[in-house]
């Protein structure tokens, strides 16, 4: 079974400084079918302005992945963490018993983009974490984030898998699945066939009830976050 999220369906918010595509209700946008699938709650696809960001605020119980695409954040946090993530970092925020942070773009010039992602977690109240991490950029599919920190993932408190898909023009992947389980991709950049469907950029699909997973990319490179899902 798959389920299209097309681009253009998805949640606006724009502040002027940020430009944002909500993918499951987050803020002002709310929609009672799109609250997240399994434990996968949010995939806000932001733009920054040079030199603004997001002030210091809190979170509680939260597994928080961002994934710089284009430009750089300025991130610091309680708990003593002050890092900058350039284009292609992966940072994963693990809030647990509370954790505040802020997130700029210190550039004076060029715009950041990025994926803001959370997932809940499956445990709580445990001391907040942060990791960061870049996988490179190696065609097919790299794992990201898993619960146990397999070849040397971001360790997430949820039983969840994230994995990175690169793919030349015309060139394909699969990824083994289980009926039990739910898929969501999220394609970032491309033209990707999945079943029997075509994402463009922007869209996601939920996927279940399979037993292997499929990527074939069109005509342009392909980049996508594929994520594995109680």
């Amino acid at each position: 079974m798959i389920s299209i999220r097309p681009s253009n369906a998805r949640g606006k918010a724009n502040f002027g400084w940020l430009d944002s595509r909500h993918t499951f209700s987050f803020g002002d946008y709310y929609d009672p079918n799109h609250m997240g699938i399994s434990a996968l709650r949010v995939i806000n696809d932001d733009r920054v302005a040079p030199g603004a960001g997001f002030s210091t605020h809190g979170h509680k119980d939260m597994e928080i992945l961002s994934y710089v695409l284009d430009g750089a954040i300025a991130h610091k946090d309680s708990e003593g963490n002050v890092e900058t993530l350039p284009a292609g970092e992966f940072q994963l925020m693990s809030a647990g018993s509370g954790i505040y942070h802020s997130e700029f773009n210190p550039s004076k010039n060029e715009p950041l983009h990025f994926l803001q992602i959370w997932i809940l977690p499956n445990v709580y109240g445990q001391s907040p974490d942060y990791q960061q991490k870049n996988f490179g950029q190696q065609k097919g599919l790299t794992l990201v984030v898993s619960p146990d920190g397999e070849a040397g993932s971001l360790v997430v408190k949820q039983d969840a898998r994230v994995y990175q898909l690169l793919l030349d023009p015309n060139a394909g992947a699969e990824l083994p699945a289980q009926k039990s389980r739910n898929y969501y991709v999220h394609l970032i950049q491309g033209e990707l066939r999945l079943a029997n469907e075509t994402l463009q950029a922007g869209d996601g699909a939920h996927v279940s009830s399979v037993q292997q997973l499929v990527f074939q990319a069109g005509e342009a490179p392909v980049k996508a976050l594929v994520f594995d899902l109680p």
